[in-house]
């Protein structure tokens, strides 16, 4: 109804006194309409008071109508009601899980989808993600430099103070027991958390700890930390225990670095050493496997040799045994033979009948060759159109050889010489 609606006013349509005579809407006729309206909602006839309002006498307010303005109350009870049901529905991640509570009791837990449970007051529910990996920092918050001493400094086991920081990261493995048996969880994984390192750091040593056995403590932490956590049922998991931190304080600081540094430099000689010997020691090792090997063989030659002389004597006395004159000659024609084929003198027997010799030119040959100074017999050889001559004998007794006889020829002569000789002795 708008502001110039002529129904303005007292008089109902009357627009006495023109437009300046206008005023307040009349209260009965908005009554009246809005009864009309709620009575047309709800399907039901105007009954008495219900018309336009021509019927009325004057200013007469309308009869109330209770069984329409009862029927309007249902509908508006049912669609509460209906909304009061669906908001029972509720949605479920894949990574989390539902726990419905009865009037603030446990009553069950919801897989991932939708699912209904009764309305509040009755029910409620609460939803607890698993998968999300939760982070607590002891010792620090948010970076390293933002300390936290009372949680960072602990003992050790050889009494000296150590300052350590890290981060617990865990997630959730029962819903149940994370909202019911523990006040508040994430408190309880601080506090299990920092008492599992400061058992572990008070059983240790202080270079253990700040350098060569942080990872062994972050594990055996964590281990800790765990079994705490599950003695409490608190149904937290934990994944990782890191070491962000681990150093002595800060008023101590230069003495450590001095003491790392050295410890530097001893793991560096210590290289050095170990490389130098790598060098030295395996070719020692070959040198002494060489020696060794080369006095293996040389016994071994000298016993062959002593062995094999020891069965040729017993060979010589076996025969010598036998013949003792014959295998004396033997021996000494033998040795003699050795003894002269090693030798460049050229010996001729001036006493034998025979007139011709042999000399062993090749060899003589061979000697002169050499560089040294010639020999008398080279001398003798050096011009085959002369006879030979020999020192300390005649010239007269010495027959020119026969330089350009046939070599098998010298050598029968030569057999036969030899076997002369052996008759006469």
């Amino acid at each position: 109804m708008s502001l110039n609606d002529p129904k303005w006013g007292k008089g109902g349509g009357d627009n006495r006194g023109g437009d300046g005579n206008q005023g307040p809407p009349d209260l009965d006729e908005l009554w009246r309409d809005f009864n009309r309206r709620l009575s047309g909602m709800f399907g039901k006839t105007p009954g008495r008071g219900g018309g336009s309002g021509d019927g009325d006498g004057g200013g007469r307010l309308p009869e109330f109508n209770f069984r329409q303005f009862g029927g309007g109350i249902g509908l508006i009870a049912a669609f509460a009601a209906v909304i009061w049901l669906a908001s029972g529905f509720y949605i479920v991640d894949a990574s989390q899980r539902g726990i419905v509570l009865q009037f603030g009791r446990f009553q069950e837990a919801t897989e991932p989808g939708l699912r209904w449970r009764l309305p509040y007051p009755i029910q409620t529910h609460e939803l607890v993600n698993l998968t999300g990996v939760r982070t607590v920092e002891i010792g620090y918050r948010g970076s390293e430099r933002n300390k936290v001493l009372k949680e960072a400094l602990m003992l050790t086991d050889d009494e000296n103070i150590v300052n350590i920081q890290f981060a617990v990261q865990y997630v959730l493995k029962d819903p149940q027991q994370y909202l019911f048996n523990n006040r508040n969880a994430d408190d309880s994984v601080i506090q299990a958390a920092e008492t599992a390192v400061r058992e572990i750091v008070g059983k240790s040593k202080m270079d253990f700890v700040l350098y060569e056995g942080r990872e062994q403590v972050a594990a055996n932490a964590q281990k800790l930390t765990q079994e705490i956590l599950d003695r409490y049922a608190t149904g937290i998991q934990v994944s990782k225990v890191t070491m962000q931190n681990a150093q002595p304080p800060e008023q101590v600081q230069a003495a450590f670095d001095d003491a790392v540094q050295a410890g530097q430099d001893r793991e560096r000689q210590k290289n050095e050493g170990q490389a130098y010997a790598n060098d030295v020691i395996p070719r020692a090792r070959g040198a002494a496997s060489r020696l060794i090997e080369e006095s293996e063989a040389y016994k071994g030659r000298v016993v062959a040799q002593a062995e094999g002389d020891a069965s040729r004597f017993k060979q010589v006395y076996a025969e010598y045994a036998k013949a003792p004159e014959v295998t004396r000659q033997r021996m000494y024609i033998e040795t003699m033979q050795q003894v002269f084929s090693n030798s460049s003198k050229v010996l001729v027997d001036s006493r034998g009948s025979g007139n011709l010799l042999y000399l062993p030119l090749d060899k003589l040959i061979q000697s002169t060759a050499s560089p040294a100074a010639s020999t008398p017999a080279a001398d003798a050889v050096a011009q085959p159109g002369r006879p030979a001559t020999v020192p300390g004998m005649p010239e007269s007794n010495v027959s020119p050889p026969r330089v350009d006889a046939l070599s098998g020829e010298a050598r029968s002569t030569r057999e036969s010489i030899r076997n002369r000789e052996r008759g006469e002795r």
